[in-house]
């Protein structure tokens, strides 16, 4: 379910240098628009983290397929560990160019039953996993296994928080592996 008070359009990993650059976890198709020096940022960090309710990005780069961000108010690695975890968010009065994209955000996602197309129950969603390539639901199956699934339209057509459930039209084989491939 997307959040009425913005979209996410990253999760901040880890310091990256010495002038408070970060790692971040892409949760958009489209960063070259959306994640441009100037731009200004809301922060969904926990409470209490000092962490600034807004953040102005001041540069933007790809190292080894990796984004990294510096922002105006950070100056240092310090500052810069002290983001870890932050989800920033398209401000309420910046447009957003996709905005029918949906964002989902892990607690509207753990707890949730995984269903196959026919109804049948696959499991329950216990983490959402992000990825530099695509985010990935971990499912605790039936029999206590856990399976991971690509968080992708074409895997998971369907999020429905209020029927409890997602839609899993996995292909075959998938959901066989445990989350350790062994």
């Amino acid at each position: 379910m997307s959040r009425p008070d913005g979209h996410v359009v990253a999760r901040i990993g880890k310091p990256h240098a010495l002038r408070g650059e970060v790692t971040v976890q892409l949760h958009t198709d489209d960063p070259e628009s959306r994640l441009v020096p100037g731009v200004v940022l809301d922060t969904r960090a926990e409470p209490g983290s000092g962490v600034p309710r807004q953040l102005t990005l001041a540069t933007t780069r790809v190292h080894r397929g990796i984004w990294l961000l510096g922002f105006d108010e950070i100056p240092d690695r310090t500052g810069a560990e002290s983001l870890r975890g932050t989800r920033l968010v398209l401000a309420g009065d910046q447009p957003d160019p996709t905005e029918d994209d949906e964002g989902w955000y892990e607690e509207d996602l753990v707890g949730l039953t995984a269903v196959d197309p026919t109804g049948a129950v696959l499991g329950e969603v216990v983490a959402l996993e992000l990825g530099a390539a695509q985010d990935r639901l971990r499912l605790r199956r039936p029999d206590g296994q856990e399976a991971l699934v690509p968080f992708v339209e074409a895997i998971v057509p369907e999020v429905d928080p209020e029927a409890g459930r997602v839609v899993v039209d996995a292909p075959p084989g998938l959901l066989d592996l445990d989350a350790k491939g062994e």
